[in-house]
């Protein structure tokens, strides 16, 4: 009990640490653009309800948890629905509810929804036969595929690789009959064989298929090696012109936009410097450590499907971002956890973290 309770407190000292730096950067935003103004408050506001569902969550068992959680994915489908008829249209894609001048993200919601889900059925379906695996297959794929298509409606790509994140570690951990892992293999190849062929000789089609906006998209991030990425050329001049350590407010040498979110990891460095940048992800990496330690104790535990999924949700954004703003990977809209603005990735990841951490 007494490691339980050290390993959970420097797992939120660690994310304090996180949150304070977060709110650092929403408070020098506010310098580079009037938009950003209320950013710091509202970061603020969002930090301080998410360590009230950590502590309320704590409290709660996940097997009554998961017993709300056919509804509760009924619902994010609804509201993943309904973002697509009222929805906020911000940057091209419409992602966004508002509600009282706070913007939510229902794909955050079914983030958490998925993962419940999936835990749930796995759960509840027997596996003493290849074809018992097979239905158990069916109904992952299916209840990922459908929040999949409406988020690729938005669209949404970080969203839809989020999703199939969850499923794939879902599949994996499982241990199913290698029969199914070459099957999937195959058609994976099959896809990116087909995908390339209408990509490079009848793109008219691709487009028809699926949509201008999603195929310009997926061609940004195809051909994102040209260097012609206005955002991703402003991150690489603003980290490349980073002091080692912080230089002053309003310092920033070129504004990036969506500074505060998707480029959080290059504004922080500019404004505070390369020393107390990769401080960030020395952080990230005994943070990453801490938790999977404590989800490692769960293994003999029938839940840790759940926690595993997180885990490596989570890994994968703190990689991609910042990979991403150093120019490794394609620009898409995954934020850096615990340090990008936003409420809804701020909220679902405590949510995550809070039922982690009670067990």
């Amino acid at each position: 009990m007494i490691v339980k309770k050290n390993l959970n407190l420097y797992i939120i000292i660690l994310l304090l640490i996180l949150n304070i730096i977060s709110l650092f950067n929403m408070y020098n935003a506010r310098y580079i653009d009037p938009l950003y103004s209320n950013y710091f408050l509202k970061q603020l506001i969002w930090f301080i309800i998410s360590y009230l569902i950590v502590f309320l969550f704590k409290h709660f068992k996940l097997n009554n948890i998961l017993k709300y959680s056919k509804l509760l994915y009924l619902i994010s489908l609804f509201l993943l629905i309904l973002v697509l008829l009222t929805g906020k249209v911000i940057n091209g894609s419409r992602c966004w509810l508002t509600i009282f001048h706070f913007t939510f993200q229902p794909s955050e919601l079914m983030k958490l929804s998925l993962a419940l889900s999936i835990t749930n059925i796995t759960l509840n379906t027997k596996r003493n036969t290849i074809k018992d695996e097979f239905y158990l297959i069916l109904k992952l794929i299916i209840i990922t595929l459908i929040p999949s298509i409406l988020v690729f409606l938005e669209p949404d790509t970080g969203a839809i690789i989020s999703f199939l994140i969850i499923l794939l570690v879902t599949l994996i951990s499982l241990k199913l009959n290698k029969i199914y892992y070459l099957g999937a293999l195959f058609l994976f190849f099959i896809f990116i064989f087909l995908f390339s062929y209408f990509y490079f000789f009848n793109k008219d089609l691709l487009i028809k298929l699926i949509g201008t906006s999603f195929f310009y998209r997926m061609d940004r991030i195809i051909n994102f090696t040209n260097g012609n990425s206005y955002q991703l050329e402003r991150s690489l001049i603003n980290i490349g012109s980073a002091p080692l350590f912080f230089k002053g407010f309003n310092k920033v040498k070129l504004i990036i936009p969506e500074s505060p979110t998707d480029f959080f990891f290059a504004f922080s460095t500019n404004t505070l410097g390369l020393i107390p940048s990769f401080f960030i992800i020395i952080i990230f990496f005994i943070l990453d450590i801490l938790l999977l330690k404590k989800i490692s104790k769960l293994k003999k535990n029938k839940y840790y499907l759940f926690t595993y999924s997180y885990f490596y949700l989570l890994l994968f954004h703190q990689i991609y971002n910042i990979g991403m703003n150093l120019g490794l990977f394609p620009i898409m809209g995954i934020p850096l956890p615990f340090l990008s603005y936003g409420g809804s990735s701020t909220l679902i990841n405590y949510i995550f973290l809070g039922i982690i951490l009670g067990f």
